[in-house]
This record gives C-alpha cells, structure tokens and sequence, in this order.
C-alpha cells in the first residue's frame, strides 16, 4: 500500500536497464565455454593475453584458462581435457584422432631452441656418452635430443630444477627449455649444443617446438571462430606490445625486462599468427623422422584447422 503523496516506490529496474540485464543474463547463460590450457611462460602469457583480459571477445563463446608445465599438459591431451591446449609437437601423434592443429599460436625457433648445457664444456661428441636430464620423455626437446644422439642416457627432471641440479651435482647435464635458454650463462654454464641451430643446419627449416591444439568433437564452426580469436589475440599482443608484456612479466621467471621482451620476441613473431609454408613442413619432417627412427610409434597425421 503507497502512502497518499509519497513516490511510488520503484522495486523494479526501469524496462531498458532491466531488459539488458535480462539479454545479457541469458547471452551468459547461452555462451559456451571454452577451456584453454597453456604453460605458465611469458610467450604464452604473452599471446594468450588478449583473450584472458577480454580485449579479444568471442560471441557466444567464453574462455576459461588454466596453467600447466608443458609435460603435464602433453599427457593431459591424451585424456581430452581441455578444449584448446598448448602441446609439444612430440606429443601430437599421440592425440591426433582428439584434436587438431590450430593455424596460429605456434613457438618456432629460428636457428635456436632447447639446449644442451653443463658446467664443464664438453664436445658434443662427448655430452652423447653422458646422461642429461631432461624436462619430460613428450617434449619437443626431447625428441630432437634424440635426434641428434640416439643412444644418449636421460633422466625426467622438471624443467625448473635441471639447472639447480646441475649446480648442485647431481646431474652432468641438461636440457633446457623456456627462459632457462637466456639464464643458463649467469649461473656459468656452458652450452654444450643448441638443437635448434644443430636442427636447421641438418633440414634447412626452422624448428617447431609447441602448438596449439583443438578438439574436434567441438565441430567445425566452434574450432574455426577459436581459430580466428587465438590469431586476433596474438595480433592484439603485438600491436599492444607494451601492454602484453607488462602482463607476460609475472611469467618471465626473474628475467628483467628486456630479456624478456626478447624471449617473447624469440617465440611471439609473425611466425607465430602462421606457421608459413616451411613451417608447416618443418612439423612434418619432424614428426616424420622422429617416426622413422622409431621414436615415435605411430605415423602423424597433420591437420589444421582451415
């Protein structure tokens, strides 16, 4: 009951504010969500910025994200978990029939990758009769090793502690992967082979190190409109590349500024929006000799999402 003279209360929004409550209510309740999975490394952060922040938006689609070494997340593709995640191309044939390849949103290295470092400067023919530890039997890094020495011994340590083991003595090498590659020198490493370079020099291609991967089963038109959001993404992080950065720094691992922004720029390029022609080959011929040598149990089948 209103009391004679007082405004009449108001226990409803007005109509225009009450109905764009209501849209965007059910337009949330609609979307569908996607799950992204990637490592916890500035390019990464770095590419994937866009779509974590909301600068990159989806229409009826949204994005949740989730970090993960790359090991741990190799394994997890194998089980489906996640809708999109990044995977070392070592693990791909092993999660083809699951997912496909994303266009965009490649580390490639040109002339560089995963290295070889000790604290003694061994030859590289001496550092194949020594054991190396390495961040996980699935990665990239793991597979060109092989490559380069068939015969080498290996022990799985996380890729974080293989430097600190190193110091410690108790490993005579390791393989290192991530930011490691820019801080081996201070803690007075040697590096004993840089597989990137040792890889070009061998095929003449850059070598491809992790992608991104997705689903099938969320059809064509989910995996082409993630497709597009991944590659705007990365494009946003380039063209606001200060503002990417700031937020890829919580990543970086000590690394300053600078380094950082070099590291990103090792494996966040235009390389990155497309594999390119000898990109795409380079996954190929890499995947193809790790199967040829037996490495790699079964053959890959290579598809992008168009």
């Amino acid at each position: 009951m209103t009391t004679p003279g007082a405004p009449p209360k108001r226990p409803f929004k007005l109509a225009s504010t009450q109905s764009k409550d209501l849209a965007a209510s059910a337009s949330s309740r609609q979307a569908r969500e996607i799950t992204i999975a990637h490592s916890p490394d500035s390019d990464d952060a770095f590419m994937f910025y866009a779509l974590a922040a909301d600068k990159v938006r989806v229409p009826g689609l949204t994005f949740s994200h989730t970090l993960c070494d790359i090991e741990t997340l190799n394994r997890k593709a194998m089980q489906g978990i996640y809708d999109i995640t990044a995977i070392s191309f070592h693990a791909y044939p092993y999660i083809q029939d699951k997912y496909a390849l994303l266009p965009s949103g490649g580390s490639v290295g040109e002339g560089y990758g995963p290295m070889v470092v000790a604290m003694h400067p061994f030859t590289p023919a001496e550092i194949k009769q020594k054991r190396i530890a390495i961040p996980g039997k699935l990665t990239t890094a793991y597979l060109a090793l092989r490559l380069f020495a068939p015969e080498i011994d290996t022990e799985v340590v996380p890729f974080d502690q293989i430097i600190p083991q190193i110091l410690e003595d108790k490993q005579q090498a390791g393989l290192i992967i991530h930011e490691a590659q820019l801080t081996y020198e201070k803690s007075g490493l040697h590096q004993i082979v840089d597989l990137g370079k040792w890889w070009q020099g061998v095929t003449g291609l850059p070598l491809p190190l992790g992608g991104n991967a997705i689903r099938r089963d969320l059809g064509p038109d989910v995996m082409s409109k993630v497709a597009s959001a991944l590659r705007a993404s990365i494009q946003y992080a380039l063209d606001h590349r200060s503002e990417a950065l700031k937020y890829a720094m919580q990543f970086a691992r000590d690394l300053d500024p600078q380094s950082a922004d070099k590291f990103v720029g090792m494996y966040v390029n235009d390389r990155t929006l497309d594999y390119g022609p000898d990109g795409r080959e380079a996954v190929r011929e890499l995947l193809d000799m790790g199967h040829k040598a037996g490495l790699i149990p079964y053959p890959a089948k290579i598809e992008f999402v168009q």
